[in-house]
């Protein structure tokens, strides 16, 4: 514990770079825009959904409830038609993006902790292991923040250019971390 209290600047500092390197990707750079398309009837698929109103959560189109009920004629039938797909509902209203920007920060001070909690198991504070420290901060930066986009691409038809891009961010990520880590390593 006392060694992550001697790393509270790193830890904070790191959570902040990631902080930013995001929002520079997001509201600078911009190229996650690409990642998303518009409905070319986009009101007549609003009134659609709306019409069966939905709670909340994560929709499969074709649904089946079982892996018998997919190899039936009728099942085939409704993926053979389309759309397939996975949908995911939010509550109405204006995203709260003081909540989740809040909720990323926190997220980001966890993974910054762990990661420094990992590299004083195997290096301890010396400081003549900054190096190898920050190499593995920022390598389990990157494992945090990225690897889960992959089974996303796997199983839930999240396109892979997608997941490219949550790589880069995560390799950025890793990197502004080790650097932070490296710089104020005790």
């Amino acid at each position: 514990m006392n060694a992550l209290l001697a790393l509270w600047l790193p830890i904070l500092l790191s959570a902040v770079v990631v902080f930013v390197i995001s929002s520079l990707a997001h509201m600078v750079f911009k190229w996650h825009n690409s990642e998303y398309r518009a409905f070319a009837n986009e009101d007549a698929v609003r009134d659609a959904i709306r019409a069966g109103n939905p709670s909340p959560g994560q929709y499969v189109l074709p649904y089946c409830c079982d892996m018998k009920e997919m190899a039936g004629e009728a099942m085939k039938k409704k993926y053979q038609e389309g759309p397939v797909g996975i949908l995911r509902l939010s509550a109405n209203g204006m995203h709260n993006m003081g909540r989740t920007l809040s909720l990323w920060f926190v997220l980001s001070l966890v993974i910054a902790t762990i990661a420094a909690f990992l590299a004083t198991q195997l290096f301890g504070l010396d400081p003549m292991r900054a190096r190898a420290a920050a190499k593995l901060v920022g390598a389990v930066t990157f494992l945090a923040y990225g690897m889960g986009a992959i089974p996303e691409s796997i199983w839930m038809a999240r396109p892979w250019k997608s997941t490219a891009l949550c790589l880069f961010d995560s390799a950025l990520y890793g990197l502004g971390s080790a650097a932070v880590f490296y710089w104020l390593w005790p």
